[in-house]
């Protein structure tokens, strides 16, 4: 298992927007010779694919995907490969559970990755691009993430990258007052573009802030149904009306990442005649505003980037509780794990060395029938396999639990000759077979 991980702390925002675009459908261009599964976590900051290789050649996995996403974002093999890093085995494990507990994260805390990590299993399990072990990584990363937010103070907090970029429209237009923020909100004309997941989270903050007058608008025409899955408390807006929200608007807020952005100039000419003072919140990955709207005369400009470089810093004792909560989780995950690669490969050596038997005894009975000595035969040499096979056992779990498992595999096949990948592998297949028969 692996993972290439692009991300806001090394890259600009708008390369992993452009990474974003050719990654969307790559699970569909991969060669089934290097990958066998692959779940896609992309965010406003951060895009990370999480990968099973189907042999131990990680590398040529991990080609395999750089090479498709750089055709589809049109960008070169060199340009894409130098944006990723690699994570492999135990090390991508950490880095998933982290992210998913909001350590990685813009505003250290935040709730809603955890969120999209979940929906990121959800989507690649739909599409039939994960695989067992990636499941559970991704279920046991999600379950991280919900215990570090009910035990920790990172969980209290309700930082995220949206209500930072509140915070920071509030104190541009109404100070630091609680009572002028209260009234600015209340009386703020808003338009919220988007109706995605940001878009709900945006549209709930809001009516805690008590604004009064929020309009929804999308270009996909789902305004109305997101506002009616919302209790109506919102209005939405056709695109008829759009043109006069965007003139009378105090806020506009884009969660939307769509392909089209609003100009400097088209903004320009739809707030002709006013001279309102208006707050920009451009909070999707792709902008939904040209950034040069913010050289505009009375506009303010808030993006995921000012959003990034005002960030509180939460308090080191609540991530040090989380980093520990983590690091409990991800040694527990690694031992659950390396307990069940050495139930694999004990599960291999007893069926290679029983089928071995079993061929030799069918040996006996074919010369000599099928007798009560035959069958005392039998009886005392799987005892003797059975005593034989103890101590392999007891070594294979201590390996798994040192963490050179790896070595006693590789022995294993030195010594016996066989593929213990290819024979877990049908072993695991066998029984999603039989599974799938008893439901």
């Amino acid at each position: 298992m692996f993972s290439l991980v692009a991300a806001h702390t090394w890259l600009d925002l708008e390369t992993v927007a452009q990474l974003a675009s050719g990654a969307s459908e790559v699970s569909e261009t991969l060669s089934n010779d290097t990958v066998s599964g692959v779940v896609i976590l992309s965010t406003c900051n951060r895009l990370e694919l999480y990968a099973e290789a189907r042999t131990d050649d990680i590398e040529r996995a991990a080609e395999d995907i750089l090479r498709s996403i750089a055709e589809r974002a049109e960008v070169s093999y060199d340009e894409v490969a130098s944006a990723f890093r690699l994570y492999r085995h135990d090390a991508a494990v950490r880095h998933l559970f982290e992210v998913g507990s909001g350590l990685k994260s813009a505003v250290v805390g935040e709730r809603e990755i955890a969120g999209q990590v979940r929906r990121a299993l959800a989507d690649a399990r739909d599409a039939g691009h994960t695989t067992g072990s990636l499941t559970k990584l991704f279920e046991t990363a999600t379950r991280t993430a919900k215990d570090i937010g009910a035990q920790t103070a990172l969980g209290s907090t309700g930082r995220s990258i949206v209500s930072v970029a509140l915070e920071l429209a509030t104190e541009l237009r109404a100070g630091t007052s609680i009572v002028g923020a209260q009234r600015f909100w209340e009386d703020a004309n808003i338009l919220l573009v988007g109706t995605g997941a940001y878009a709900g989270t945006t549209l709930a903050q809001l009516q805690a802030l008590g604004a009064k007058n929020v309009a929804v608008h999308s270009s996909s025409g789902r305004a109305q149904q997101f506002v009616a899955d919302r209790g109506n408390w919102a209005m939405a807006l056709g695109g008829a009306e759009v043109e006069g929200a965007f003139a009378e608007a105090d806020v506009l807020i884009g969660v939307s990442g769509g392909e089209r952005s609003v100009t400097a100039q088209q903004l320009q000419q739809l707030r002709e005649g006013t001279s309102r003072r208006l707050t920009v919140l451009d909070l999707a990955l792709t902008h939904d505003f040209d950034p040069a709207i913010g050289d505009l005369p009375a506009v303010d400009l808030i993006t995921l980037e000012s959003v990034k470089m005002a960030a509180p810093t939460e308090q080191q004792a609540s991530i040090t509780q989380a980093q520990q909560l983590v690091d409990t989780a991800v040694d527990d995950y690694l031992t659950v794990t390396r307990e069940r690669s050495a139930s694999d490969a004990i599960v291999t050596l007893r069926s290679h060395t029983m089928a071995v038997l079993e061929e030799e005894m069918a040996r006996v009975q074919d010369r000599h029938g099928c007798t009560a000595a035959a069958e005392e035969v039998r009886f005392a040499m799987r005892r003797m396999v059975r005593q034989m096979l103890h101590e392999p056992t007891v070594r294979a779990r201590q390996a798994a639990a040192n963490g050179t498992l790896d070595e006693y595999e590789a022995a294993l096949e030195t010594v016996f000759g066989f593929d213990l990948t290819e024979a877990t592998g049908q072993q695991q297949l066998n029984s999603t077979t039989a599974t799938r028969r008893s439901a």
